[in-house]
């Protein structure tokens, strides 16, 4: 099995994790996103066990360095808007931000009640998980939203009741891949909840090297996310039993 691999070779391993439904519980409000408890003693003892420890997230490097009190963590590299964004040691490195943002915050089409927008400056995201019909408003948002996004010259990005609109050419997979390059692991870890992390597994399968992809399953994870994983776990607490049980199993 992939996991009992990793284990074996844990001292040499890059583990790479989402933040949003992986480490935090997804909540109404993003700015409300929390680690679950016990989140920072896990990660600090396998921080000091594996290779490179980084957290993946489509948020901006320093904001879920913030929410998750993620400073504290010896070694931690958090990589923030998909790979735009590098956080290590305290130091923030980051490109401008695209000249078509500007453009979407100004021209976003009328949202129904309920909708909330979220400026995470090199993207903006409009969520529809607290309007009446959440799917079906995100569905009816798409063709607005595709157009603006043309018009901009970004990307347009679907997942679990958000359309994110953020430079093309950029995803979880190519942030791991540069990860990889750095770290040059004997093994990978990742773990995700999303569609968004469906390009962290891919990447993880393809670094040839032994390879778990831990899907963490919410109350409506798209199938697809487990189908792509080689396990499942229910939660972020149960992510952190697992990745406990790969520093216990080392001591």
């Amino acid at each position: 099995m992939s996991l009992d691999e990793v284990r074996a070779r844990l001292d040499a391993a890059l583990v790479a994790l989402d933040f949003d439904g992986t480490l935090a519980p997804i909540v109404a409000r993003p700015q409300d996103a929390r680690p679950a408890p016990g989140t920072v003693e896990t990660l600090t003892a396998l921080a000091r066990r594996v290779r490179r420890l980084a957290v993946v997230t489509g948020r901006p490097a320093a904001t879920a360095v913030e929410l998750g009190g993620l400073a504290a963590i010896p070694g931690l590299v958090v990589v923030g808007h998909y790979g735009l964004e590098r956080w290590a040691a305290g130091e923030l490195t980051s490109p401008p931000v695209a000249p078509g943002i500007a453009l979407v915050r100004r021209d976003l089409p009328p949202l129904p009640d309920g909708a909330t927008v979220e400026d995470k400056s090199h993207s903006i995201v409009v969520h529809t998980r607290r309007t009446a019909d959440p799917a079906g408003d995100l569905a009816a948002l798409e063709a607005p939203l595709g157009a603006l996004a043309a018009r901009a010259e970004l990307e347009l990005v679907g997942g679990r009741y958000v359309w994110e609109l953020r430079p093309p050419g950029i995803d979880k997979g190519a942030a791991l891949r540069s990860l990889a390059i750095d770290a040059h692991p004997g093994a990978v870890l990742v773990a995700g909840d999303d569609l968004g992390d469906l390009p962290l597994f891919e990447a993880a399968a393809g670094l040839g090297v032994p390879a778990a992809r831990v899907a963490v399953l919410g109350a409506d994870a798209d199938p697809r996310v487990a189908a792509a994983a080689d396990l499942t776990v229910e939660g972020p607490a149960a992510l952190l039993s697992l990745l406990a049980g790969l520093v216990s199993s080392q001591s």
